[in-house]
């Protein structure tokens, strides 16, 4: 069925658009701005531009054989919601994303809804095929009601994108019965295989629901896998985790973005979607070519970013993730890169920013062999405003980093902390200490289950000294950030003339409850100062130079369904960085008894100790 043209084709963002949108490549990278590597982008869909519709959404991207770019979109053509009137769009691009042609329907809703589109190429014989869904539309922005009907169909093109075949129905081969709460594929890239044995199979991801009669009883992970070309097709590697009797899963990976590595084995990277492990992506590695997972799913607390689609490609000795990087909200489109195969992935403070403006969704491609496109949701006023191009080189993004200087950690098990921006020692109210300059100082502790407080009582303790007379000065950081997200925070608040504490807890799937307790005075006059809070006994109570405020605490885990960092002085999102220095930082998973807390915690016994950072040395620093 031939493909109908719809709009002309997108322009570029002005200078001063893409100067707005973008992190300065020479100072950030440590070079010249005359020097600095390519990097160029547009606005490719919007839908002031492309009549018709009322929002584009949820990208895709590939390179055929002869080289064009093929990007893919849902156009809304209601409202922007995910379940009205929908069709697959695309654009073409014969020289490597320069330049554009107009917008084509592949599949028109027709009144329902045709989405999650998930490309991937033949390199045999240059077919180009489109795996999608489908289900009944509605008029309204809502969504689809529970349990919602979704049918997988396959689309083809064998000229080079320009036109396709009809859509055909895949439920009977990878659609089980029991998937009938929801279905969806991808959305975004599928691969084919190079290496082994099995090179040539096509793999792409899928994630599904089971209804029980009365409520989503199961979520499916799952690779689909042909060995044909994409005549036939088989569900392979699946994953299922079952809903515990209160609606929440342990793991509920979803929107899943595969890469071959060089070893052969595929990277499978998720959208963690409300499971009650921290963190809001997993992984997974299957080693026979899609056929099965080589071991569950995990979730990676560290890696922040909010509850969203990504996409991984593997360039050189690299692997790259495209996401926002803010772990609260859909902003900050960053590019982070793993050099272990996805073992572990670059910091926020080490990726490369592409906007700080709101960011979604998100594909990447190869251009050439030097050249990435990134196709991604982002707006100056809301994520969806527009589905931008990039195109980049490698020497863009930013070099790989030596490791940052360590402080140490002396509680059981803990491994150095990390010592960011340049965080010198001082003197302490015991030996030394670390003062940080407002700006990027901070010290990050990897993640360990221990630091993950969750229902327990506990006790965090510090010394700080600052002279700041405004901002947010972040003294301590655990968990998330945000007001939906479980986390423990304390802060000086000098413009309010107070110092804070805060718990923000989850239990089971009911809404977050946040307690917070403050005392009055700034204490920004330089000197030391002792903060302790402690949750325990139903209460939480603030210790400020002894003196304690208290307040009724809410039951609950403050470590779970978020990403989970460790910081003192910066908060988890990077938004802000204390002005002064720190000393003796500690957090028991017990409440310390008034005795114990007396004397500044010294001399409070170790059991329980989860963090102790002395703050007395900084190792591997230049």
């Amino acid at each position: 069925m031939p493909s109908r043209l719809r709009s002309p084709l997108g322009r570029s963002l002005t200078a001063a658009a893409a100067g707005a949108l973008l992190l300065p490549a020479g100072p950030a990278h440590g070079r010249p701005a005359a020097a600095a590597p390519e990097f160029t982008q547009r606005v490719l869909f919007e839908a002031g531009r492309d009549p018709g519709y009322a929002c584009f959404r949820i990208p895709a991207i590939v390179r055929t054989t002869r080289g064009t770019l093929l990007a893919f979109a849902e156009g809304r053509v209601l409202n922007c919601g995910d379940a009205a009137d929908i069709d697959i769009v695309v654009k073409r691009s014969t020289d490597g994303g320069r330049t554009w042609g107009p917008l084509r329907v592949v599949t028109e809703g027709a009144g329902d809804t045709r989405g999650n589109p998930t490309p991937l190429v033949d390199r045999r014989t240059g077919r180009i095929l489109l795996a999608e869904t489908y289900n009944r539309g509605r008029r309204d922005a809502g969504n689809c009601a529970t349990p919602c009907e979704r049918t997988p169909y396959l689309q083809y093109s064998d000229d080079d994108g320009r036109t396709w075949s009809r859509p055909r129905d895949l439920s009977r081969d990878i659609r089980p019965a029991h998937w009938n709460a929801w279905y969806a594929t991808g959305p975004v890239h599928g691969i084919q295989l190079t290496r082994g044995t099995r090179a040539g199979r096509l793999v792409l991801g899928v994630n599904a629901e089971t209804w029980d009669g009365s409520r989503v009883s199961a979520n499916h992970a799952a690779l689909i896998v042909s060995d044909d070309g994409g005549t036939h097709w088989r569900v392979g590697a699946t994953q299922t985790w079952p809903a515990a009797p209160d609606g929440m899963f342990r793991q509920k990976p979803s929107e899943m973005t595969l890469t071959e590595r060089a070893d052969g084995a595929v990277l499978v990277s998720g959208r963690e979607q409300d499971g009650t492990d921290p963190g809001h992506r997993s992984q997974a590695l299957s080693l026979d070519g899609g056929g099965s997972f080589a071991g569950p799913f995990r979730s990676l607390p560290d890696l922040y970013t909010p509850q969203v689609q990504g996409a991984t490609l593997r360039l050189g000795g690299r692997l790259l993730l495209s996401a926002p990087a803010d772990p609260d909200r859909r902003r900050t489109m960053m590019v982070r890169s793993s050099y272990d195969g996805g073992r572990t992935w670059e910091s926020v403070d080490r990726g490369t920013v592409v906007t700080r403006d709101w960011s979604g969704y998100s594909d990447l491609a190869a251009v050439d062999d030097r050249t990435v496109g990134l196709l991604y949701e982002g707006g100056t006023a809301d994520a969806r405003d527009e589905i931008r191009f990039a195109r980049f080189t490698e020497d863009w993004l930013a070099p790989r980093r030596a490791a940052d200087p360590t402080t140490p950690d002396t509680a059981p098990g803990a491994a150095p902390a990390a010592v960011l921006g340049g965080a010198r020692r001082t003197d302490g109210v015991r030996g030394g200490a670390l003062i940080f300059d407002g700006a990027d100082d901070a010290v990050r502790l990897p993640h360990r289950a221990r630091l993950a407080l969750g229902e327990d009582d506990f006790t965090a303790s510090l010394h700080f000294r600052y002279t700041a007379r405004g901002g947010e000065q972040p003294l301590l950081w655990l968990g998330g950030t945000g007001g939906a997200q479980p986390q423990v925070w304390l802060r000086g608040e000098p413009a309010r003339h107070r110092i804070r504490a805060l718990i923000t807890t989850r239990s089971g799937a009911a809404a977050v409850r946040t307690a917070s307790v403050s005392a009055p005075g700034a204490r920004n006059d330089g000197r030391w100062h002792h903060l302790a809070l402690r949750r325990g006994g139903g209460r939480l109570t603030l210790f400020l130079d002894g003196e304690a405020f208290g307040t009724a605490g809410v039951p609950g885990s403050v470590s779970r369904t978020s990403p989970f960092g460790v910081h003192i002085g910066q908060r988890m999102d990077s938004r802000a960085f204390l002005t002064g220095a720190v000393d003796d930082v500690r957090v028991w998973n017990r409440a310390l008894s008034d005795g114990e807390l007396a004397s500044g915690a010294a001399g409070a016994a170790s059991r329980g100790t989860v963090l102790h950072l002395p703050m007395d040395r900084v190792d591997g620093s230049n």
